[in-house]
């Protein structure tokens, strides 16, 4: 099995280890395919959440999104994660492909899409917001970041569809 992000080997091993996978044989190939890209995509996000406190503690509430936005895609980037940000979303209705102005905040790895928000308290209309947005990327795991509170762990919502 190849090595995946920062060295993850051993984690999977014991990650199959204790799911009762003791071997790897063609007829598990496709469950451990699956289930290896779920754990890939699982310490990816948490590397995210890492980088969104980190900019938190850095820059504390108070400013704009667009700063933000451009801080989290720097140590993002920086942790070498491939990241677009403010990356177009097309709406496809029917036959007709809409260029609706649809635009993720950032997408990193092609599979977690973050919305960054500076309100005062998150509604509905951000998790509606957030939806559409996995759903038109066909994505299924997002994280809604409220920058603009006090302690961070009360403005992060994980979205999964």
């Amino acid at each position: 099995m190849e090595e995946g992000l920062y060295g993850d080997k051993k984690l999977i091993q014991y990650f199959f280890y204790h799911k009762g996978t003791q071997r790897f044989t063609q007829s598990n190939t496709k469950e451990i395919n699956i289930n290896y890209k779920i754990m890939n995509r699982e310490i990816v996000f948490k590397k995210v959440l890492d980088c969104s406190f980190k900019v938190h503690t850095a820059l504390g509430p108070g400013l704009l999104e667009s700063a933000y936005n451009e801080c989290l895609y720097y140590e993002l980037s920086e942790s070498g994660f491939k990241v677009e940000k403010q990356k177009p979303l097309p709406l496809i209705y029917k036959t007709i492909h809409l260029e609706a102005g649809y635009r993720i905040d950032l997408l990193v790895e092609d599979c977690i899409v973050i919305e960054i928000k500076s309100v005062d308290s998150l509604a509905e209309i951000h998790m509606a917001q957030i939806l559409t947005y996995l759903k038109l990327s066909k994505c299924n795991l997002g994280l809604l970041v409220n920058f603009n509170v006090l302690h961070l762990k009360d403005g992060i919502k994980r979205v999964i569809m």
